[in-house]
């Protein structure tokens, strides 16, 4: 049997994704074509250390990691992304409100 290299022992899929559909990320350093996409050559840039875009699409690889096909704003480039690659946009106008518990009313004596 082949040894499977593998860059990290943690397995992402034991615990949801950490980003959701529609969520604003940003790229934590600039991410260049591998070959695996369509249309660039090797080398070109496909996303800028910075750049922000939205989720697309949840999808895995190698039964281990999470990958976020993300939509980036400014080129309109559609790039899969892992986890480690991605930060969160924190804007509170696009985050939604977080709910209120409703009072519930006792039931002590009730029958």
């Amino acid at each position: 049997m082949t040894n499977i290299s593998r860059d990290s022992d943690v397995v992402e899929l034991n615990e949801p994704p950490r980003f959701t559909y529609g969520q604003r990320v940003r790229t934590k350093r600039t991410v260049r074509n591998d070959g695996t996409y369509c249309g660039k050559d090797v080398g070109d840039i496909l996303a800028k250390k910075g750049e922000e875009g939205y989720v697309m699409n949840i999808g895995t690889f190698l039964q281990q990691h999470y990958i976020f096909g993300v939509e980036f704003i400014l080129t309109g480039n559609k790039v899969g992304m892992k986890t480690r690659e991605l930060e969160a946009v924190d804007d509170d106008d696009d985050a939604p409100a977080p709910k209120k518990k409703s009072p519930t009313a006792s039931t002590a004596g009730e029958e």
